[in-house]
């Protein structure tokens, strides 16, 4: 039995999407069995990543040849028992179709969207998710956003979380002081905070937080690092920081690595997720992983996602922001509890288990649309 997923995000710089396609598919090499596995890629960087398991096809980076053209000719001619796809399936799909929604946030705060990538998601989620056998998501928070927003049965929402890589783990601090310091010439105490530089991610808040946090604390040596993709909206972001009064102490990294981040992690004070709306919530498992006390919005599905290892705040409000981060770097005792907390809550999620259970989905929807396949025993047990 054949499996395909469009793993075009590899390579691309997509930031979350990469990262879940990238995990899922190290992982589901390890668990697959006898099942084929094919993946559609459109960078040579892909080559570093995919498990030499997969099959390789190379589809245009441009939305419009691959969704239009690519992808429906790979897919005729291979012909595998279903795709697999983020968001979007091709135009003309000779296949039964997967789709990971990560979240719905271009319909719950379009604001935050330029007008174009509105108008673009609307129409081709909601295509893509009407088509679909089964749609997957991280959390139960976004579960229940897909089934309001587009009249799904919620049996046919699948969820199955995320997880950190196992590149997230402690490692010595004095290392990872010494990386930060020559790679992003920043050697005070700092703040972390990862994600694109957009408006649902909230820096500006954070920025606001920050400057007033140094003012109750004056004799403070801390800094801002604000790790993340520049796109559309970093010059509002780096407006911010220059109005802020403490310009100088706020270092803007644009896009990182995983090297980056494993040491950033590690050498933060702590680490701050201040977005108005997740999904999931990666970061704060990789920081959680990498032992980070962490701070975090109370909205959409963060509080899910932390649990009861992160502090929380309302992310409309500077002064709540600044009460939780005072209190974490004032109290160390706290700050070192939040982090055992936090490594704990990062162990119990695991990409082998999503795997796992993502080939179960592919499983039950080959059963579904193959059955004299499934019933002559072609289907493997996927074990746990």
């Amino acid at each position: 039995m054949l499996f395909a997923v469009d793993a075009h995000a590899i390579g691309c710089r997509l930031t979350g999407n990469e990262v879940y396609v990238r995990s899922l598919l190290a992982a589901m090499a390890e668990v697959a069995g006898d099942w084929e596995l094919i993946a559609y890629v459109s960078s040579s960087e892909a080559e570093r990543w995919l498990p030499a398991r997969f099959q390789r096809r190379c589809v245009s980076r441009n939305p419009v040849v691959r969704l239009g053209w690519d992808l429906s000719r790979h897919l005729a001619r291979d012909r595998p028992a279903l795709v697999h796809v983020q968001y979007t399936a091709p135009l003309h799909c000779p296949v039964p179709v997967i789709v990971t929604v990560h979240d719905v946030s271009f319909l719950e705060y379009p604001e935050y969207f330029p007008r174009w990538r509105q108008w673009q998601l609307r129409l081709t989620v909601r295509r893509t998710v009407a088509r679909a056998a089964r749609i997957l998501t991280g959390s139960e928070f976004s579960a229940r956003a897909i089934a309001r927003h587009y009249d799904r049965d919620p049996s046919e929402i699948v969820v199955i979380p995320n997880a950190a890589s196992s590149l997230f783990r402690p490692i010595s601090r004095e290392v990872a002081a010494g990386y930060v310091r020559a790679r992003f010439s920043v050697s005070s105490p700092f703040i972390l905070c990862v994600g694109d530089l957009q408006p649902r991610k909230n820096q500006i808040g954070l920025i606001r937080a920050f400057a007033a946090l140094l003012r109750t604390l004056p004799g403070l040596d801390l800094h801002l690092v604000l790790a993340g993709k520049h796109t559309w909206f970093a010059s509002r972001v780096r407006r911010a920081a220059e109005r802020s009064g403490a310009a100088e102490r706020i270092h803007f990294t644009d896009f990182v690595s995983d090297e980056d981040l494993l040491h950033l992690y590690n050498a933060c004070e702590l680490f701050v997720f201040p977005s108005y709306y997740e999904g999931f919530g990666l970061p704060l498992l990789e920081a959680m992983a990498c032992g980070a006390a962490v701070a975090c919005s109370c909205t959409s599905a963060l509080p899910e996602v932390a649990d009861a290892a992160a502090l929380l705040f309302d992310p409309a409000s500077t002064g709540e922001m600044v009460r939780v981060m005072r209190e974490l770097l004032l109290d160390g005792e706290l700050r070192a509890r939040m982090a055992r907390l936090g490594q704990q809550r990062a162990a119990q999620f695991s990409w082998r288990r999503s795997a796992e259970r993502t080939l179960e989905v592919y499983r039950a929807v080959s059963e579904e649309t193959t059955p004299a396949a499934a019933r002559a025993g072609v289907l493997p047990f996927v074990r746990r």
